[in-house]
């Protein structure tokens, strides 16, 4: 039997403006602290940014952890200590895992629009790893009203992978079509972010960046009330 979700509502998340930088914490992070939301399983972080034109994060590092950038639109320049240098438009995903430590920059480049991203860590399965970097292109019509996979355990996957038994799938769901989620680990919880639109989950409605978590749905049903587009992060509860 499936329990009750848990509902977290787009106004509820921590909030920090630094002039150049807006971002909305759906946990702890930053300046904003709550003890009942540091972390969903091995997601510790799910920052939801809007990095004004022409700024950025300077040099900065990172160890142990699995750094998942979305770019929902504009595009991240990125830097790092492994010697990638390029471009993260939106449509794309990139991955670092952080290992036994890299340092990297992300900046706007564009002086005119705003860029907004997710940035999203999981906790690894393993520490202290060689530091990796990709970067896959989402096919627009992968997602259309069915889900595509971005992020998995494995190497032959589709999409690309990092060290955590997570998965991570996006989908766009026209106003009145449904679409089911069979998580891949009956021992995973779901975390589910409105991207935007309209959805009902068990019947709960959620709209632009409200969330859901739950521990043991066997199956999922999405019913969009709205045009929406979302990601479902599937993630080991103990780690």
């Amino acid at each position: 039997m499936t329990t009750q979700p848990t509902i977290y509502r787009a106004s509820d998340r921590g909030h920090a403006d630094h002039g150049w930088l807006k971002a909305n914490h759906s946990f702890s992070f930053g300046s904003w602290y709550n003890p009942d939301r540091m972390n969903f399983g091995a997601l510790r972080v799910l920052n939801d940014d809007i990095v004004a034109p022409g700024m950025g994060f300077p040099t900065h590092p990172h160890d142990n952890m699995e750094i998942i950038t979305i770019p929902l639109s504009g595009a991240v320049h990125h830097q790092d200590s492994m010697g990638n240098k390029g471009e993260i438009p939106a449509g794309e995903v990139q991955v670092m895992s952080a290992g036994t430590g890299v340092t990297h920059s992300e900046f706007n480049g564009n002086q005119d629009e705003e860029l907004k991203i997710f940035q999203i860590w999981i906790i690894p399965n393993q520490r202290n790893v060689e530091p990796r970097y990709d970067q896959i292109k989402i096919d627009p019509l992968s997602h259309k009203n069915k889900f595509t996979q971005l992020v998995s355990p494995n190497k032959d996957d589709e999409g690309t992978w990092i060290h955590q038994d997570a998965y991570i799938h996006m989908a766009s769901l026209e106003a009145g079509k449904s679409i089911d989620y069979i998580p891949k680990n009956s021992n995973n919880g779901i975390y589910v972010m409105i991207i935007d639109g309209s959805l009902s989950i068990l019947s709960n409605e959620l709209n632009d960046r409200d969330a859901m978590s739950i521990v043991d749905a066997e199956k999922l049903t999405f019913d969009a009330t709205k045009n929406s587009q979302f990601i479902v992060l599937e993630i080991p509860m103990t780690f």
